[in-house]
């Protein structure tokens, strides 16, 4: 809650046009080259005032790549969010500024500009206001957006690129709103699953990630009830038995409501095969893990859903639901070129 404030106090300086900034606008073709939506994908909506252009999409491209974000210089966005790893990381907790210990598994950003909140909790709005939560936070860059500006003023070049995307110097409103603007292109919807349900390539899957995918959308293992739609989660908050208490109370950190007592945003299984490990605090190593304790039903707690209960799958149908799953990576999407750092 106290990071919560922070936010709403900062944005409330840096959003200088912030009277534009309700007004979202439908994005379906421009820049073309940077937005690629896909077939079956609905249309990206953008806040008015942040409208995506090639210099806005170039300088928020660099900042996420710069160190300058953290105290100590030795950690960008990208350090937690690795294009190859569908923009997560391989470690459970990644580690912040100083090297110290993270508090919660870093989460895939691919399609993050369709999340209708962020953070785990679910307690940011935008993506324009979600940096300044990594960027104050004591465990990752623990830094100030005004002292981080004052560094960009003295760089001639970031200077410059601010000038051309926003008509202004490098500041508050420029480094959010340049992040935002590159992240919400950061879209991945070229799976084996995507070219066999949207584009008509039945050929796509194989007979084992069929009845994997039948058993994905059955009420067998309801699956889809928390993981549909295009982007295979409907972003609520749900306990999905874990523990039977938690070192971490999830969305009552940021409601203070006991009903929301380890409550986590469900989170998309797009390329899921690359963002292990898996979970809030990154326990499970591997998908049979995962699978396994959906299988056995979870612990109790006085939170959980009521949808995680004992699966009694059998060892060929964990098989099938594991390479369902495998399926759904984008293998184009993480090695495209858009994503290389420039030297």
């Amino acid at each position: 809650m106290k990071s919560l404030i922070y936010i709403l106090l900062i944005f409330g300086f840096v959003a200088c046009k912030k009277e534009k900034y309700g007004d979202l606008i439908p994005v379906t073709s421009q820049e073309e080259e940077l937005l690629q939506i896909p077939v079956g994908f609905p249309d990206m909506i953008m806040p008015a005032g942040n409208e995506l252009t090639k210099a806005r999409w170039e300088l928020g491209k660099r900042l996420f790549y710069d160190k300058v974000l953290a105290i100590d210089k030795s950690i960008s966005c990208a350090s937690c969010h690795k294009p190859t790893l569908s923009f997560a990381d391989n470690r459970a907790l990644s580690p912040g500024a100083f090297n110290r210990p993270g508090v919660r598994n870093a989460p895939s950003l691919a399609n993050v500009g369709y999340h209708p909140y962020l953070l785990r909790e679910g307690s940011v709005p935008s993506l324009e206001m979600q940096v300044l939560v990594p960027i104050q936070e004591h465990n990752e860059f623990n830094h100030n957006i005004v002292d981080i500006a004052a560094e960009l003023q003295l760089d001639t070049s970031y200077v410059a690129m601010s000038w051309e995307a926003y008509n202004r110097a490098p500041d508050g409103f420029v480094i959010t709103r340049a992040l935002a603007n590159f992240q919400r292109t950061i879209i991945s919807g070229n799976s084996k699953y995507d070219q066999y349900s949207f584009q008509g390539n039945h050929s796509a899957l194989d007979g084992l990630e069929k009845n994997g995918m039948n058993l994905f959308f059955s009420s067998k293992t309801n699956c889809s009830s928390c993981h549909g739609g295009f982007n295979f989660t409907n972003y609520s908050f749900e306990n999905n038995g874990l523990d039977s208490v938690y070192a971490d109370n999830g969305r009552q950190r940021f409601t203070n409501d006991p009903a929301d007592e380890s409550l986590f945003k469900v989170p998309s299984l797009r390329n899921v095969s690359l963002t292990a490990p898996y979970m809030h605090d990154g326990r499970f190593t591997t998908l049979e893990e995962v699978i396994e304790h959906y299988n056995d039903g979870g612990e109790n707690h006085r939170n959980k859903s009521n949808l995680v209960k004992p699966l009694n799958l059998t060892e060929a149908e964990k098989s099938e639901l594991r390479a369902f799953l495998i399926s759904l990576t984008d293998h184009e999407f993480v090695n495209d070129h858009r994503w290389k750092k420039k030297d």
